[in-house]
């Protein structure tokens, strides 16, 4: 099986995820203040069923609590894998942060 490889590009203001070496996906974002807010999250068709999406959210939001920043999310990939691990809700934005 190959490897996985998540690593935050600032420079392109996204989260890339690697599938054997190749680029797979990636979960952008817009930074502003104290909070990464997630825009849009793709992972390309020819590495579509290996779970790299679910794998490339946990690692952005791990990324952003451990910075210490809240988390938003426009991009209904990002939301919907928020509304199934409610162990980031003390993070997220309208949840356990209020403005």
């Amino acid at each position: 099986m190959a490897e996985n490889e998540v690593v935050n590009n600032p420079g392109q203001h996204r989260y890339e995820i690697f599938h054997g070496g190749a680029l797979a996906g990636f979960a952008e974002y817009v930074e502003r203040d104290d909070i990464t807010d997630f825009t849009h999250t793709e992972i390309d068709d020819a590495f579509g069923g290996k779970g790299l999406g679910k794998v490339l959210a946990k690692f952005a939001l791990d990324d952003v609590v451990a910075r210490g920043r809240v988390i938003e999310a426009h991009c209904p990939f990002i939301r919907s894998y928020l509304e199934k691990n409610s162990d980031y809700d003390a993070h997220v934005l309208g949840k356990g942060v209020s403005r």
